[in-house]
């Protein structure tokens, strides 16, 4: 049977957005001095840009201010985002569990500007749609507060849901919630603790009863 409910990470999840914030986060590092770090991609995966920021600011001596440095940021990403994909089979995924009429929400820890310009980048906008962005919640993931957001504006009990993620940070926010969570990474991994771990979108397809 279907979920009553199915509530969607965005970046790296339904699109393959990781490549892009990289590469922005890089060419801004670059353009105030820093030399990005080789393990850049593992700590900034699924994490919310204050924290990113905190950690720049910390440890690398970004002195920047964080309203400064996010528009720099996203100068060099939101070019980027004519170029986005959908990761391969998720979208086709939402898509049928709308004509389903399955309750869905994009739940990311990203910038209502990133949220909004990743969707219509892939298409994926229609009346009705429910997002919630980092900007919506006071506590971004790994707690829970952006899928139990989801979960009241669905109009669902959050254990009648399904959290999908790539990251631990995001999957560890589902679990918080309550909700059934499909780990999904970008590689194959361990997820957390009573996470659903998978490896394809066939295997998506099968644990969402489709």
């Amino acid at each position: 049977m279907t979920p009553k409910a199915v509530f969607w990470d965005m970046d790296g999840t339904l699109v393959d957005s990781e490549p892009l914030h990289e590469a922005a986060l890089v060419a801004a590092l670059r353009s105030v001095g820093i030399a990005p770090p080789h393990d850049l991609h593992e700590r900034v995966l699924g994490i919310a840009a204050w924290p990113v920021y905190e950690m720049l600011r910390d440890e690398f001596g970004l002195d920047l201010p964080f309203d400064d440095w996010i528009v720099r940021k996203y100068d060099h990403y939101l070019p980027l985002a004519e170029t986005l994909k959908p990761r391969p089979g998720a979208i086709e995924v939402f898509n049928e569990l709308r004509a389903l009429g399955v309750e869905q929400a994009v739940v990311s820890n990203s910038d209502r500007l990133i949220v909004d310009a990743n969707l219509r980048a892939v298409g994926l906008v229609y009346p009705g749609m429910r997002t919630v962005s980092r900007n919506d919640v006071i506590d971004g993931k790994p707690l829970p507060e952006p899928f139990l957001r989801a979960a009241y504006l669905a109009g669902v009990d959050p254990a009648d849901a399904f959290a999908v993620d790539d990251s631990l940070t995001g999957a560890m926010a589902g679990l918080a919630a309550g909700m059934k969570t499909i780990f999904w990474p970008e590689a194959p991994m361990e997820g957390p603790t009573g996470a659903i771990v998978i490896n394809s979108a066939e295997e998506l397809r099968a644990q969402l009863g489709l």
